[in-house]
């Protein structure tokens, strides 16, 4: 993308809206949003938008087969597809809006959801919504869930982006998880049906997707008026190209998976983790933390010190001493890690 402004003309990146031209192939949404995040001008902030066919979006660090009914999946040709943050599964379908914001990465940033989510939260209540941010990354509208959000950072660029459900066909996507029955216990008994809302069933006015979509267009690009731009042939390609590199493929999407012979797995407030080891002759040969966790970093700095040490309290406690895994797991304390890892 090219423009004849100057970089460090303003404090503030300008807003630019990336066009994805109605396009609902949950790969290529993906891509384009990559795509933007790596190889747009990043003297601008970007705004996307888009909708997908139905699809469920895998969080970076989950395991695909463990998380979707697969069978059922299979018989709705459901779309599966890994995205590059983390979080958990999510569900996309002609009533669910997602946006996503690509701007230079700051630490203080990074897991601030509410700088994102704000302008998504006045349009909503301009309509009507009560809407809120509540936790870390969700908005709800009186208790229950109605987007969830989550970021990925490359060091120099990053994007935090969400699902607005307006008028998602919930019971589908119900059918379409595995939900478990120790995440049921921690939401208070209630059912997903109970824990989620359409954006449709708390607007002032009837609207659909598309409107939903100029309203939140027309909100951020208030002081500006929007800047659109098109997608060109050279960006097409490279598009398309990380589509058959990543999101085209089940390698990617369901993951290669290792043998391990130890599988622990146990619900914390923050979320869920899943260990995953390969212990032979008493070593760790290998190690995976798995989850519906959104920042991955914490989590592979435990992988990194356990591969390979003897499988002993003692051993892990010593190897665990020291590290920082706030970002993955925050509240987990080491002596409640060492109770997951061994018997």
């Amino acid at each position: 993308m090219t423009s004849s402004r100057r970089a460090g003309d303003e404090a503030t990146p300008e807003l630019v809206y990336v066009d994805n031209e109605n396009i609902t192939d949950p790969r290529a949404n993906l891509a384009i949003e990559e795509y933007v995040l790596r190889y747009f001008d990043p003297r601008y902030t970007y705004v996307l938008f888009y909708v997908n066919e139905p699809s469920l979006i895998i969080g970076r660090n989950q395991d695909t087969v463990d998380v979707i009914n697969l069978p059922y999946v299979l018989d709705r040709r459901i779309h599966v597809i890994r995205r590059l943050s983390g979080g958990g599964t999510v569900y996309h379908d002609a009533g669910n809006l997602n946006f996503s914001f690509i701007t230079d990465y700051r630490p203080d940033r990074l897991n601030n959801f509410r700088f994102f989510t704000e302008p998504v939260v006045r349009v909503l209540q301009s309509m009507g919504v009560a809407a809120q941010l509540q936790g870390r990354n969700d908005l709800v509208v009186n208790g229950r869930k109605i987007s969830g959000n989550a970021q990925f950072a490359t060091g120099r660029r990053m994007f935090s982006h969400g699902t607005l459900l307006f008028n998602s066909d919930l019971e589908e996507f119900v059918h379409a998880l595995r939900i478990k029955h120790d995440k049921i216990q921690s939401k208070g008994h209630q059912s997903v049906r109970d824990r989620v809302a359409n954006i449709a069933e708390y607007a002032e006015r009837e609207v659909d997707v598309p409107t939903l979509r100029e309203k939140l267009l027309e909100g951020i690009f208030a002081e500006t008026g929007i800047r659109r731009y098109r997608l060109s042939a050279q960006d097409w390609s490279g598009v398309r190209e990380i589509v058959e590199q990543r999101y085209g493929r089940a390698e990617w999407n369901f993951g290669a998976q290792p043998r391990f012979n130890q599988q622990r797995a146990k619900r914390f407030a923050f979320g869920e983790i899943d260990a995953r080891l390969e212990v032979r002759k008493g070593h760790i040969e290998q190690v995976r933390l798995l989850g519906d966790y959104l920042d991955a970093e914490g989590a592979r700095r435990i992988e990194r010190a356990l591969h390979g040490v003897v499988y002993d309290p003692e051993v892990l406690q010593k190897a665990l001493r020291g590290l920082d895994w706030r970002t993955s797991f925050p509240g987990l304390f080491a002596n409640d890690l060492l109770g997951l890892l061994t018997p």
